[in-house]
């Protein structure tokens, strides 16, 4: 009845649980319970709606509501239970055995307080504590497993930008060529969902922009907004027409068996201007510096610092990832099941690389009423230097029309 082509091995999620057990030993925490959706299913290897415990000691239970017939099907743990409510929890686990804790972690960067307050009621007398930053450290370092996931991601996304080079073309708009790319990416099997973990963000496959209409700023935490459909989403393809001689960002994320890769590059029908064309080669040299120095034991703050020093050497600091006092300060950002993971090589942080890390790098140029150009590959950390996974032409692409 289930499709479980894609379950996650129990090797997997028990190499997982050990890791998160080991943190809450760690921390003086009895238990976690994981509710959302991307830890769910990186834990459990299911988003079906349940609570996940996971005591410091012992098995996880994963309690079940809908549908629990799905969620025992999906998911490889070894104890899959039903769930009536919330209420059942601690009964639950005094049957299987455990006690109750006194120190609960919860993840607490974005359980709502709503939800909060009825888990205070239900553990009354428990503690509850954050454990959002142990999980998110856990998830930044990926297995062979993850990884050769987003291999398939990131060459998935390389066929969607060589799809772009053959049907991009003047007179389109950007919602008319974005619906054509998107299509392409679904017949090689994406997913439609891109996840993001920060309050309010949302994504929808990504953005293509023609000429000014890259510059637009947005809410988002990225360099790049656009005119949009309507206000009600503020970012991405809008009706700006594509036209001769002006640069189109394709900005994607090909989101595949729960994994992503995050990929731009840079179209132009006809011949992009002299000097946006100058600046994308910048923007490429910038990029094989970082690579060279994002390797294991770098700090991620100093990685950005770099960049924006190399920005400054070829005169491009104004425009590096946006114009103004809202530019985004970053120039990378973790991918994995979610689009904004660690580590963010932004400014000020301390968090050093690790191996196995996957990183989304995105040296990107912002130029009001022209454009932008610049590049995004989706790279693995490795001790010396980034391993890039998504290999599609990195020069501007220019189009037969």
């Amino acid at each position: 009845m289930f499709n479980n082509l894609s379950k996650t091995p129990a090797s997997e999620l028990e190499t997982r649980i050990a890791r998160l057990q080991q943190e809450l030993s760690t921390n003086g925490l009895d238990g976690a319970l994981i509710l959302q959706n991307s830890d769910l299913f990186y834990f459990s290897g299911t988003i079906q709606q349940a609570n996940l415990y996971i005591p410091a000691e012992g098995k996880a239970i994963l309690a079940a509501r809908k549908s629990f017939r799905r969620a025992e099907a999906e998911s490889a743990l070894e104890k899959v239970v039903p769930l009536e409510s919330p209420k059942q929890l601690p009964d639950i686990i005094r049957e299987n055995g455990l006690p109750l804790p006194k120190r609960l972690g919860l993840e607490l960067d974005v359980l709502p307080v709503n939800l909060f307050r009825q888990y205070e009621r239900i553990f009354g007398g428990t503690e509850l504590v954050d454990v959002s930053p142990a999980v998110r450290m856990i998830r930044s370092v990926k297995s062979a497993y993850e990884v050769e996931i987003i291999r398939q991601a990131a060459a998935k996304a390389d066929q969607v930008a060589a799809h772009a080079a053959k049907v991009l073309k003047p007179g389109m708009t950007e919602l008319e060529a974005a619906g054509l790319v998107e299509a392409h990416a679904r017949k090689l099997g994406h997913q439609g969902i891109i996840r993001m973990r920060l309050w309010g963000n949302e994504l929808f496959y990504g953005h293509l922009l023609a000429g000014p209409s890259g510059a637009v700023p947005s809410y988002l935490a990225s360099p790049t907004g656009g005119q949009a459909a309507n206000p009600a989403v503020a970012q991405g393809a809008g009706m700006a027409v594509i036209q001769p001689d002006q640069p189109i960002v394709l900005d994607y994320v090909f989101a595949y068996q729960g994994y992503l890769a995050d990929h731009t590059r840079i179209f132009c029908p006809g011949r992009v201007p002299d000097d946006l064309a100058k600046a994308h080669d910048a923007i490429l040299n910038i990029q094989a510096r970082l690579k060279n120095e994002a390797r294991s034991g770098a700090v991620a703050g100093e990685i950005y610092d770099l960049a924006l020093s190399l920005a400054a050497e070829y005169g491009l600091e104004e425009n590096f990832m946006g114009v103004g006092p809202r530019r985004i300060r970053f120039v990378g950002h973790g991918v994995g099941l979610e689009l904004d993971e660690f580590p963010f090589l932004a400014k000020g942080q301390r968090l050093v690389l690790k191996e196995n890390m996957v990183i989304a790098l995105e040296p990107k140029l912002i130029f009001p009423g022209k454009g932008v150009v610049g590049i995004e590959n989706t790279h693995l950390v490795t001790s010396t230097g980034l391993e890039q996974l998504t290999k599609f032409e990195e020069q501007i692409v220019c189009l037969d029309y």
